[in-house]
């Protein structure tokens, strides 16, 4: 039987012959994209390197131009299992964002590139938290990022400029990934060294002073060995008044033993960023305030320094047909030195005694006669991480079950410091540093006599091991059960010296299962059920509010229902699934300072998922989720209100079109419906659809590409901050952007 299979803007035809390649001939390594996985899309000169030298290839005609890095479709996913797998295999909601579609797209930034992913919302820097902050399914994912399947814990703006494909996995999976996951975990997959030699550079130019270049060089050192480096430069303005981000980063690799049985790879994150903060606008009458949008509440010499830097080592070998063993390895150290001010409070008037308004803000004032109260966030943050995991894996059968069998361990060791500090001006209250009208306030540096003390500083530890096991036993050529669990020891400590407590310690030990049932009647459908658990302990993110050291872990189960399907010959997978996620004993607030385990929130909803080829020309990448997320029961006063940030329906579509063998022509809407920046539902924010749209020529050395983002200028919100009533950070403005890519071979 023939299988098409669409390749940009080519057909590739796959004879379905038998090959008699090796276990893992056609695994990619940990963090290595689908494309590099066993896949129709896979680069030529890539795959005859993984694939066994006994192997029997099929016979592969191509016509047309045929690019892999242009295609949207994913076979197979680094998340869902430790190991590369097929995303028809896994028994929940994958999305797989590739780099084609963030390059389509002209995205650069790891949290535009989740606009593609529904159920994600923004949250913005807030208290002692800065960076990305994601909600996913309702539930906050600050702690679930990972790079290349190890916690990315650190609070920084994260770049896509060595990303292969960003893997988001829906639901609790504390069997693979230990601590959280209430709502699922991102996984950002790094690009790999491979044997074809490479030198691409990109340089960007847009409106509001944004400019960008990229580098990509891969450099094969032996037969078996290559080397590759990405790095990326930026000075970006906005829409918004006096932003303006200047990073750069280097991500060098080395991979040793290509297609050998034993292959080493050493690779490290080198960022530096040094960007403006955003704490947005503040709420007024229960939505945000009626503002210009450019509007910016801070001083023009607030910043945020950033530097990151990731070291990762990595070893497998391939004993046979049936068995492999990998080790991974990695280090992190991120710091941040935050000199960040928000807008606290809205008042009445210009005074430092002037009356705060709350709850939303609501007043029947005018806006000329309201202020804003502007108060400092400065803090040191400084996080260090050393993860390593080992993990065996084999492919055997007993009698008729054959079993694709995975165990292993996971070690942990994690430090975290937040020095925090008040700034405050003589004559105003403590931690304030100016009083400013809410219609356009003057934007200064900070007073020259402002005073900064130095307040409260947290430093906590952790140690985790985790122990799993996981089964895929297929049964027969329709079945499969995937069964697992995992055992965890997770022990934390943190030592206040001002705030309480002064010191707390826990040690939480958890068991979490995770089991689904496929079927898979026809090679492109697939059929699933599936159930999982996962576990939050008070110091999952290291930070504790008071008088929660006694509490045990959160539990988060979760119940899924769905189908994969692969239409079109292959070309185009549209997924869809029901879900229903509980978290049934939430830590709530029973009186002041105190707090249970008696809280229950629950989240449901459906979610569609389409990406591929609807014909040769014609692709498409884009989902659709509704939510209804609800505080079941709580002592706050927050019962039956709907959960922060979580709007009941997001869209995202992106669809390009090759009108020519050399124009290509794209674009498509992103819906978001209205949302509440907190859990006690005050302040709502409504729902809005941006438009982006895109032009590009190509050539075989390079590419010229224009891209508009809110093309019809749309104002709306991005992130939300829930804090200080529930700021809302705009959303940009139309920008205009020229892309060319050159490939030197």
């Amino acid at each position: 039987m023939l299988r098409k299979t669409p390749l940009a803007a080519a057909w590739v035809t796959i004879a379905a012959a038998p090959m008699a390649a090796p276990l893992y001939a056609q695994t990619a390594p940990q963090g290595a994209s689908a494309t590099q996985a066993a896949s129709p899309a896979t680069e030529a000169s890539s795959a005859s390197q993984t694939i066994a030298q006994d192997a029997t290839l099929p016979a592969v005609t191509v016509t047309g131009r045929s690019d892999a890095a242009a295609d949207f479709q994913a076979e197979t996913s680094s998340v869902g299992a430790k190991v590369p797998t097929a995303l028809r295999d896994i028994p929940q909601a994958v999305v797989v964002v590739p780099k084609a579609v963030l390059q389509s797209q002209a995205v650069s930034s790891f949290s535009d590139a989740l606009r593609n992913v529904p159920g994600v919302t923004l949250g913005a820097a807030e208290g002692g938290q800065i960076g990305n902050n994601i909600n996913l399914r309702g539930f906050t994912a600050r702690t679930d990022i990972y790079l290349d399947g190890f916690r990315d814990r650190g609070q920084y703006y994260r770049d896509t400029f060595n990303l292969e494909s960003i893997d988001v996995l829906y639901g609790p999976s504390s069997l693979y990934f230990g601590r959280g996951s209430t709502g699922g975990v991102i996984n950002q997959v790094s690009k790999q060294p491979n044997l074809k030699p490479r030198a691409d550079v990109s340089l960007q130019a847009g409106t509001h002073d944004r400019y960008r270049t990229t580098v990509d060089i891969n450099q094969p050192l032996t037969d078996t060995a290559a080397f590759r480096i990405n790095a990326f430069g930026q000075s970006l303005g906005s829409t918004r008044d006096e932003m303006k981000n200047k990073d750069f980063g280097i991500a060098p690799e080395v991979t040793f033993g290509i297609g050998t049985p034993t292959q080493v790879t050493l690779s490290a994150l080198i960022q530096h960023n040094y960007d403006q903060p955003d704490y947005g606008i503040p709420p007024l009458n229960g939505h945000p305030a009626p503002v210009d949008r450019k509007t910016f509440y801070g001083f023009t010499d607030d910043r945020t320094i950033q530097d990151v830097q990731t070291l990762n080592a990595r070893i497998e070998h391939r004993f046979n047909d049936m068995f492999m063993l990998r080790n991974q390895t990695q280090f992190s150290h991120y710091s941040t030195e935050a000199r960040a001010t928000n807008a606290a409070a809205v008042l009445t008037g210009p005074l430092g005694t002037s009356p705060a308004l709350s709850n939303g803000n609501y007043t029947t004032l005018p806006l000329s006669s309201l202020y804003v109260r502007l108060q400092g966030k400065d803090r040191n943050i400084n996080d260090h991480s050393v993860y390593n995991t080992t993990d065996f894996q084999g492919k055997f059968a007993t009698g008729f079950l054959k079993h694709d069998m995975l165990v292993g361990v996971d070690l942990s060791h994690e430090t975290y410091s937040n020095q925090s500090f008040t700034a405050t001006t003589p004559g105003l209250p403590s931690n304030t540093l100016a009083i400013v009208p809410l219609v356009n306030p003057a934007y200064t540096t900070r007073p020259s006599n402002y005073r900064q003390v130095a307040t409260n500083l947290a430093e906590s530890s952790a140690n985790g091991i985790g122990l799993y096991l996981n089964d895929t036993i297929s049964i027969g050529e329709n079945w499969k059960w995937i069964g697992g669990v995992r055992w965890d020891r997770y022990e934390a400590s943190i030592n206040n010296s001002i705030n309480a407590p002064r010191y707390a310690t826990q040690t939480n030990y958890f068991t979490s299962v995770r089991t689904g049932i496929v079927w898979q009647p026809t090679e492109w459908q697939s059929y699933y059920v599936s159930y999982g658990t996962s576990f939050n302990p008070s110091l999952e993110a290291l930070t504790l509010t008071n008088n929660q050291q006694n509490t045990p872990p959160e539990k988060n189960r979760s119940y899924e229902i769905g189908s994969k399907w692969d239409l079109l010959n292959g070309g185009l997978s549209v997924t869809q699934s029901l879900f229903n996620i509980e978290k049934t004993n939430a830590r709530t607030q029973v009186s002041t300072g105190e707090y249970a385990l008696d809280g229950d929130v629950r989240m449901r909803g459906y979610q569609l998922g389409v990406a591929g080829h609807i014909t040769n020309k014609w692709q498409l990448f884009g989902g659709y989720t509704y939510m209804n997320g609800t505080v079941e029961k709580a002592l706050d006063g927050t019962t039956g209100n709907t959960l922060a940030n979580t709007p009941h329906n997001m869209l995202t579509l992106w669809s390009t079109y090759n009108f020519t063998p050399n124009w290509e022509f794209g674009g498509g809407p992103s819906y978001v419906s209205s949302r509440y920046a907190a859990n006690n539902n005050f302040v709502k924010v409504g729902g809005y659809t941006r438009w982006d749209v895109m032009a590009a020529y190509h050539q075989k050395r390079y590419d010229i590409q224009f891209n508009v983002w809110n093309m019809t200028d749309k104002k709306y919100y991005d992130a939300l901050i829930p804090s200080d009533g529930g700021r809302a950070v705009p959303g940009i403005g139309r920008t205009f952007l020229a892309t060319v890519n050159y490939r030197f071979r």
